[in-house]
């Protein structure tokens, strides 16, 4: 337990000394929270079920593999700390070979969609079916 407490001091310290001379250089006081005038979210009031569906897509397929990407560092720091125990291992390797099938299947996923696309000329992320 004493590691872990001494990692996450380290982990604080790392990161207040990355921060704090961004935060001494920062010379603008005003925030703009508006969009970029080029943002296609500048709209959102004129999109239509098929650009929403599609956005919704996008939205769970990007979500899903951060998701997947954090439990395989997580995964990673768990073998890390496991200090030679045996079960503490096999439990880090387990998460991490989930992890990796969770990545594989979301890859997999977007790889269908794109072939979908390409072969039937059906495109599932905007809903659009091309003239044959």
């Amino acid at each position: 337990m004493i590691r872990v407490k001494n990692f996450a001091k380290a982990g604080l310290a790392t990161l207040v000394a990355f921060i704090a001379p961004v935060t001494a250089m920062a010379t603008n006081n005003t925030i703009n929270l508006a969009l970029p005038g080029t943002s296609t979210f500048n709209s959102v009031t004129s999109w239509n079920a098929s650009r929403l569906a599609a956005a919704g897509i996008n939205l769970v397929l990007v979500l899903a593999g951060l998701i997947a990407f954090f439990f395989f560092l997580y995964g990673g720091l768990q073998w890390i700390l496991a200090g030679g125990d045996k079960e503490a291992t096999e439990k880090a390797r387990k998460r991490i070979t989930a992890a990796l099938i969770g990545l594989v299947i979301i890859f997999s996923t977007y790889a269908f969609i794109a072939l979908v696309a390409s072969f039937l000329g059906v495109n599932l992320i905007n809903f659009t079916i091309s003239n044959v």
